[in-house]
């Protein structure tokens, strides 16, 4: 017989300390670095912090492998010469870039002049570590073919950089022989005014964009963060920024319209007990057919039968939606009954 391995060992205990540290996964802005992915909807669902992803301790400690390597490709760039530069001289800090209002915008890994290739020219750099897989095909095909992401991301950074920048140069490592890659890559301006512009798109949008399919299949979707509210019945995470009161205004701000007033972004994680869903975060299981100043009445899709979302007493709660898995019970007449004979509420079990 086999002897079962130890349920609690040191190394297990490293890879929950990242579980445990990780916090939750919502940026404050659209960020550059996943503009160049192909899905609309995906994107807008990340802006407004509708899923809040965890990862595996495994996987975290494979970001932090990726940060950590990229004092050592500065390094060696200047052991070849390269004047590098990883923090802005002017304020400390990574080179930030942003726009639409600050509601979109990213940092890069730095600049550096004297590459060999072109002696004289500022580059931006962008640092990133491969599997062997995508390493071999980074080599045979080019950064913009092999990694659209990573090429899209070089472009609106040179676009938006102050002054812009004309060239960046793409360093790359393959993890498993520590062989090393770079590419020049020339600005194209068309690629980061029409990348800004889509940012703008998802911005300012009061509802979910297009999504690359309606498959749930799809090999996109599957491994999409979003995909139960996509293509499911989960609701999203109950926060500011899903409530249909609140809207991104000037200078990287959100405002509430129901409190009149905007909302820091500490506060926008929770909420507030007034949250209401944005009415579009719930169409793959309900249809609005009614509505007042604070409440919503829908239709199930699946059955037909009517349930209300609101504050007041026997409306369900954005925390209740969110909780219960199988959406018919919202319209159970028995579970409505218990819940208004001892003033109840459902509450997740997680």
């Amino acid at each position: 017989m086999k002897v079962p391995e130890p349920t609690q060992t040191t190394i297990k205990a490293i890879v929950q300390h990242y579980e445990d540290n990780q916090g939750d996964a919502f940026r404050a802005h659209l960020g550059g670095s996943i503009i160049g992915r192909p899905c609309d909807r995906e994107l807008w669902y990340s802006f407004r912090w509708c899923t809040d992803v965890k990862h595996s301790g495994q996987l975290l400690r494979l970001f932090q492998t990726g940060h950590l390597s990229e004092p050592r490709f500065a390094e060696d760039l200047r052991k070849a010469g390269v004047t590098v530069f990883d923090t802005n001289p002017a304020t400390g800090e990574q080179f930030r870039v942003s726009a639409c209002d600050r509601h979109f915008g990213g940092s890069f890994d730095g600049v550096g002049q004297g590459f060999i290739e072109a002696p004289k020219t500022w580059h931006l750099i962008e640092m990133k570590t491969h599997n062997e897989k995508s390493f071999k095909n980074l080599v045979s095909k080019g950064v913009k073919e092999a990694k659209p992401e990573h090429f899209v991301q070089m472009q609106v950074y040179m676009y938006l950089a102050n002054p812009q920048l004309t060239r960046a140069f793409y360093i790359a490592v393959n993890k498993n022989t520590d062989e090393l890659y770079g590419e020049r890559v020339r600005l194209d301006p068309a690629i980061g005014k029409a990348t800004v512009e889509r940012a703008e798109c998802i911005i300012a949008s009061d509802r979910p964009l297009n999504k690359i399919s309606d498959d749930p299949s799809w090999y996109q979707c599957k491994f999409c963060n979003h995909h139960t509210i996509c293509h499911g019945q989960e609701a999203p995470v109950v926060n500011c920024r899903t409530c249909m009161h609140s809207t991104p205004i000037a200078d990287g701000e959100w405002h509430c319209v129901r409190h009149d007033q905007e909302i820091p972004v500490s506060v926008q994680k929770s909420g507030c007990e007034l949250h209401l869903y944005n009415p579009f975060l719930l169409e793959q299981f309900a249809e609005p057919v009614d509505s007042g100043e604070y409440w919503i009445r829908y239709r199930l899709k699946s059955t037909g039968e009517a349930f209300v979302t609101g504050t007041d007493r026997g409306q369900f709660s954005s925390h209740e939606i969110k909780a219960v898995e199988d959406k018919s019970l919202l319209t159970d007449e028995k579970l409505n009954g218990l819940i208004a004979q001892f003033d109840g509420t459902i509450e997740t079990n997680q």
